[in-house]
């Protein structure tokens, strides 16, 4: 069984940083994207960052400039390094691995972790 665990969160004044990291562990066939969502209070989900295998990323338009994701599919790792925190960075982050159900197939499955607790204030 897959799983997916994120670390790294915790409580941060504005203008801050902090890194968080997702481990998964289990069988995954092929990781082929790696992203993260945040969900803040009484709000939805909402994406923040992606990378796919080969390296390319895409950010929220809120977090451009500010946040940067990386990862080693093989090691089954991905980061997210936040910087120049605001307070409208206060969620839940998520991690996300997209991956083939099993080799050379077209098929993909999601994994998710449950999320790690950010907190800007001062």
């Amino acid at each position: 069984q897959v799983q997916l665990v994120e670390s790294g969160g915790g409580l941060v004044q504005p203008g801050g940083s902090l890194r968080l990291s997702c481990a998964a562990s289990g069988s995954i066939s092929g990781i082929i994207g790696m992203g993260w969502y945040r969900q803040a209070p009484g709000k939805e989900r909402e994406w923040v960052a992606a990378m796919t295998s080969g390296g390319a990323t895409n950010y929220a338009d809120s977090v451009k400039d500010r946040f940067t994701i990386s990862g080693d599919t093989a090691k089954k790792m991905v980061y997210l390094q936040m910087n120049s925190l605001k307070p409208g960075d206060t969620a839940v982050y998520i991690c996300q691995m997209l991956s083939r159900t099993r080799p050379f197939s077209q098929d993909t499955v999601n994994y998710w972790g449950t999320g790690t607790l950010v907190t800007v204030s001062s």
